[in-house]
């Protein structure tokens, strides 16, 4: 490092520090089990400095070695397990959507439920779809959406009961199913086939998919989904090219999930 780039990073700075993740992201894909001579050429490091630093990391369980090849363990989770386990739903949420809305081109968010409503807590806007701004704390009635057929879906038979017995299910549009029993009939499809679509109930020419979010012990908590206007996406493409990676997103949401909540019961 030279001593103008010294001089930028202050007087803080610890080299040593900055060595010792240099060694630890020499691992890849391309090199799992690189020897000394790679980790140093990998790193700019003399061969003396490499060793130092990676039979340090052994020595920490961070790293495994059979005398010529190295080799990272599971403990280097734990570095990433310690940002996890700090996020929120939202934080989790938000990088895997911006992921999502970039491979569809369309508009995703992530909703909870909340009496009878589903609140928004994360959202990637591609494009403005509806009438009204959808924002990060907009709530919509969960019979009219994708995300409250999700949620609804999700609840056990008591939890159902007590729901219809408070909700209004109101006729936002033509298409908008406000009977008890047509409602529950769709739920129950929803919960068999693991992700719902709602076509216009909400507002007239708004599609859109969702999928659960569930936590470690398997239960939904919250729903991610994708919108599209009805005029530029047929159903057909909705199941097609929308589902599948949704799908994927709501599985990925929930894996992140599943690793914050051990985390932070391991601290508890």
């Amino acid at each position: 490092m030279d001593s103008d780039e010294q001089a930028e990073r202050g007087a803080h700075h610890v080299q040593s520090l900055e060595r010792g993740l240099a060694v630890i992201k020499a691992f890849s894909a391309e090199a799992p089990h690189p020897t000394l001579s790679e980790v140093a050429r990998a790193t700019g490091l003399t061969r003396a400095a490499a060793r130092r630093f990676l039979l340090t990391l052994v020595d920490l369980g961070y790293v495994r070695t059979d005398g010529k090849y190295f080799s990272l363990t599971a403990r280097v989770l734990d570095l990433g397990y310690a940002y996890l386990s700090s996020l929120s739903l939202a934080e989790v949420a938000q990088p895997h959507l911006e992921r999502l809305s970039a491979e569809v081109h369309e508009s995703s968010s992530v909703s909870v439920l909340e009496a009878t409503d589903v609140v928004y807590v994360a959202r990637v806007a591609v494009s403005r779809i509806m009438t009204v701004s959808i924002n990060v704390g907009t709530r919509f009635p969960a019979h009219a959406t994708s995300m409250g057929h999700v949620l609804l879906a999700g609840m056990d038979n008591t939890e159902l009961k007590a729901y219809f017995i408070v909700a209004e299910l109101d006729k936002l549009t033509a298409r908008t199913l406000t009977e008890q029993a047509a409602l529950k009939v769709e739920l129950a499809r929803v919960r068999e086939q693991g992700w719902a679509m709602v076509d216009q109930e909400l507002e007239e020419g708004l599609r859109s998919v969702a999928a659960p979010i569930r936590n470690r012990a398997g239960r939904v908590v919250a729903a991610v989904n994708i919108s599209t206007h009805a005029s530029r996406t047929p159903i057909e493409a909705v199941r097609t090219k929308l589902v599948p990676p949704l799908l994927a997103t709501a599985a990925a949401i929930s894996d992140d999930l599943a690793v914050v909540s051990t985390r932070r019961a391991m601290r508890g």
